[in-house]
């Protein structure tokens, strides 16, 4: 799933910036919001998902957890993070570094996990939208010099062609909005030396805007991203230097989102695999290809969503994945800065299944899939090994119902059940209660389980650093995560209970859900569940419903004292 590009907002005319609230909250400071969403909503009255309260609750009943080993099928991990390293996945079997297969399953010195975008040549970074795959494969065929062939082939092949028509639609569309992103971002990330000059020493405020006199359109465009920066708290009343800083580092982050867009991902001209992973594209039963680079050269989304999963407290960071007593981390590399291919997704949910992983998060997805076929398979196989798949909804605020965002669970929108018991899929929810959906997150009662915190969320990034990022791609992990903690508990359970145990004691909330629509516009129905997850209530629904005690390993006793002491309100 994209990265989301939280800080720059440009809207249409010619650019404006989103008004923000207030300035944005020091996060060397502000330790309660590092980890908001684990919070209890009956003692901090916010959504979270009550993560202490669900440890207690266990031990309180004697119980003991057993590691739950989680697959992250994502851009990529740096498994030395320190908040990471304690809780990463190794492969005991693998000996590292000596270039030999020792396990036999294939990958050689796949000790953490393993990479299937990358080959002896190095790895794949930026990638094709698969709509552009889709076009480029396609348009010969259906729309080539010869019409009587294109009619032909578009008869002979309705499903492909359907595909086709739908890819092209959105590759023209999203690839003139890249391209007009880009190029305005680029001038103004061009002009900001002139811009911050007609400050003339003064700090930024209305006043001084005002006061600029623009003699060419270029001055005037200036003008108007300068008023527009001067409403935000964060900016106004700071320093000509300050300012550029600020505008900088806006630019940026809107260009490492766009230009990748415009120049690679929505190019029918760019193929950067074929010389990096050397694979067949479409032949889905070539497994073994690869190499064990589970960092990769963009490792910040899937270190993000590793550090929600498990991460660990370290120095003076507070931050800790919601399974960080459960979970262990196995890196699966199969996400590009672009599209995923059905092929990478399928073998990677096969590698991780086979290696022991019995939750697979997917922060992933896209609106068209070729070989949805071959990863509908590995869905089945993951299904009948008794893993459980966690999703992101995808972030474009649509009715996935309506929009379809693959992988699903559906093969038909208008299904009355999936085809499968194991997928668990995941909206994203705010720390506002008024506005608890956050404004991206996909929605449809039937086809989004649930909702889980996904704004705002304080997490691990390369390099031991840590960031605040925002989208359904956060609101996965937490949800894989007290996955692992039922589990981890009560190993007996089956995805369809752990599934059924979230759904059913998520905390509701009618509150306006702020869709596009005045039909069921409720928070409580635009999901299943109707509301956000909480992992103690989940828990106590599990053990009262499902968990059978192993017949080789008894729960520990617990003093009567200790429970007393360990109790908690309900």
């Amino acid at each position: 799933m994209k990265k989301i590009v939280i800080a720059a907002c440009f809207i249409t005319g010619v650019v404006s910036f989103a008004q923000q609230a207030a300035a944005p909250l020091d996060p060397i400071k502000d330790k309660n919001l590092m980890t908001w969403y684990h919070q209890d909503i009956a003692s901090g009255n916010i959504y979270g998902v009550n993560t202490q309260n669900a440890y207690k609750y266990l031990e309180s009943k004697g119980l003991k957890p057993k590691t739950v080993i989680v697959g992250v099928l994502d851009s990529g991990v740096d498994v030395e993070h320190p908040g990471l390293i304690k809780n990463r996945w190794v492969n005991v079997n693998e000996v590292p570094g000596n270039g030999i297969d020792d396990d036999g399953n294939g990958y050689i010195d796949d000790i953490y996990g393993w990479n299937f975008i990358g080959g002896k040549n190095g790895d794949t970074d930026v990638d094709n939208m698969e709509v552009t795959r889709v076009v480029k494969k396609y348009q010969p065929i259906f729309e080539g010099a010869n019409s009587v062939e294109n009619k032909a082939n578009q008869a002979k092949m309705p499903a492909d062609f359907d595909m086709y028509m739908k890819s092209k639609e959105i590759f023209t569309k999203k690839s003139i909005e890249a391209k007009q992103n880009y190029e305005t971002y680029k001038r103004i990330s061009d002009m900001i030396p002139s811009m911050i000059a007609m400050l003339n020493g003064q700090n930024l405020t209305q006043e001084a805007v005002v006061a600029i006199k623009p003699a060419t359109p270029e001055q005037s465009m200036a003008v108007s991203v300068l008023a527009q920066v001067s409403r935000d708290p964060s900016v106004t009343g700071k320093s000509p230097a300050e300012v550029q800083k600020f505008l900088t580092a806006q630019m940026k982050e809107a260009l490492d989102n766009y230009e990748p867009q415009a120049l690679k991902q929505y190019n029918l001209d760019y193929d950067p695999r074929a010389s990096i992973v050397g694979d067949k594209y479409d032949d889905y039963s070539e497994k073994k290809y690869g190499n064990n680079h589970y960092k990769g050269p963009d490792a910040q989304h899937g270190t993000h969503v590793a550090g929600i999963i498990a991460g660990m407290p370290q120095g003076s960071e507070v931050q800790y994945g919601v399974g960080y007593k459960t979970a262990k981390i196995m890196t699966v590399r199969a996400v590009p800065n672009g599209d995923e291919r059905d092929k990478d997704v399928a073998n990677a949910i096969r590698y991780a299944v086979d290696n022991g992983a019995k939750i697979l998060n997917m922060s992933f997805g896209k609106p068209v899939s070729p070989g949805k076929e071959f990863v509908w398979d590995a869905f089945k196989y993951a299904e009948s090994k008794g893993v459980l798949l966690v999703k992101a909804a995808g972030n474009e605020n649509e009715n996935i119902a309506e929009h379809v965002y693959f992988p699903t669970n559906f093969k038909n929108a208008d299904d009355a059940q999936p085809f499968i018991s194991n997928m668990i899929v995941v909206g994203a929810s705010t720390n506002d209660n008024e506005f608890l959906r956050a404004d991206f997150s996909n929605y449809n009662k039937k086809m989004v389980n649930v909702f889980a915190p996904g704004d705002k969320i304080y997490s691990t990034v390369p390099d031991g650093k840590y960031e605040y990022l925002q989208g359904t791609s956060m609101a996965s992990p937490v949800v894989a995560g007290a996955a692992s903690i039922l589990l981890a508990y009560m190993p007996n359970l089956t995805p369809a209970q752990m599934i059924e145990a979230l759904v059913k004691t998520s905390n509701k909330s009618s509150v306006n859900a702020m869709i596009n629509s005045n039909t069921n516009n409720r928070f409580d129905l635009i999901s299943e569940a109707g509301g956000v997850i909480d992992v103690r209530k989940a828990a106590e629904y599990a053990y009262s419903n499902f968990y059978k005690p192993s017949p080789h390993s008894a729960p520990a006793k617990v003093k009567p004292s200790a429970v007393k002491k360990k109790k908690v309100k309900r």
